[in-house]
C-alpha cells in the first residue's frame, strides 16, 4: 500500500441537467441525470452498461448455446484472467452437459493492445475430437484470439466455437468468425466485469468506458 494520499479505486459523481420547455403551460421541466464515474490509478472511467444489459446478452447466448450444442458435450475454455466473471456467469446458463478448463494469455499492457501474445498457462484436459468453446472476454483486434486458435489446432479439437462477452468490430485486425457476441461496443477501452486496468477494475459489477 502506498499511503492514504494514494487513491487506486474512488468515485464521484457527473451530474448533467437537462432543462426543457413545456409549451402547454406546466412550466420549465429540470431533469437531472446523474451518471456514476470512477477513478483507477490515474485515469477516470464513466459508467457504461449495466450489470443487467450485461447478463441479459450473457442469457441470450447460452440460449443459443443450449440449442447448437446439445449432444455434442461440449467443453468450454475460459480464457484469463479477464473472462472469469463472464465465464461463471454464462456457465450458471448453459443446461447441457458439458465441462470447463482456463488458459491464460497476455495481450494488454496498461491500456494498448499489444501483438505480443503468449500462452502462460495451458491446458489440462484432452480436447481431442471434442467441441470446444472458447470463452474471452473481449475481441477487439483479434491478435489474441488468432494465437489462441492456432495453438488449439495442435490438439486436434473435432470443432471450435467462439464466444466472447464484447466486441469490438472498429477494432478487427484479423478475419475471425465469432459465433457468440453477447455485447458489441464502440472502441473504447473499458474495465469491469472482469476486465482489467493494470490488475485493477476487474471486480466491479458494471461496465465502465474511460472518458
Amino acid at each position: 500500500m502506498q499511503g492514504s494520499e494514494t487513491q487506486i479505486l474512488g468515485k464521484k459523481a457527473l451530474i448533467l441537467t437537462r432543462k426543457s420547455q413545456n409549451c402547454s403551460n406546466f412550466g420549465l421541466l429540470n431533469s437531472t441525470i446523474v451518471k456514476e464515474v470512477i477513478t483507477i490509478k490515474d485515469k477516470a472511467f464513466e459508467m457504461f452498461i449495466e450489470q443487467e444489459v450485461i447478463e441479459q446478452g450473457i442469457k441470450r447466448i447460452a440460449s443459443q448455446m443450449n440449442a447448437d450444442l446439445v449432444g455434442k458435450n461440449p467443453i468450454f475454455v475460459a480464457v484469463l484472467n479477464g473472462a472469469f466473471m463472464f465465464a461463471g456467469e454464462l456457465m450458471k446458463e448453459v443446461t447441457i452437459p458439458s465441462e470447463i478448463t482456463f488458459v491464460r494469455l497476455a495481450s494488454y499492457h496498461g491500456t494498448t493492445t499489444t501483438n505480443n501474445v503468449k500462452e502462460v498457462l495451458g491446458l489440462n484436459e484432452s480436447i481431442e475430437g471434442r467441441s470446444v468453446v472458447i470463452v474471452e472476454d473481449i475481441v477487439d483486434s483479434g491478435n489474441t484470439m488468432v494465437s489462441l486458435l492456432e495453438q488449439m489446432k495442435t490438439h486436434r479439437p473435432g470443432d471450435v466455437r467462439i464466444a466472447t462477452l464484447l466486441f469490438k468490430p472498429a477494432a478487427l485486425r484479423q478475419k475471425l468468425h465469432l459465433d457468440y457476441v453477447a455485447l458489441e461496443i464502440p472502441n473504447d477501452f473499458i474495465v469491469g466485469y472482469g476486465l482489467d486496468y493494470d490488475g485493477y477494475g476487474r471486480n466491479l459489477k458494471d461496465i465502465y468506458k474511460m472518458k
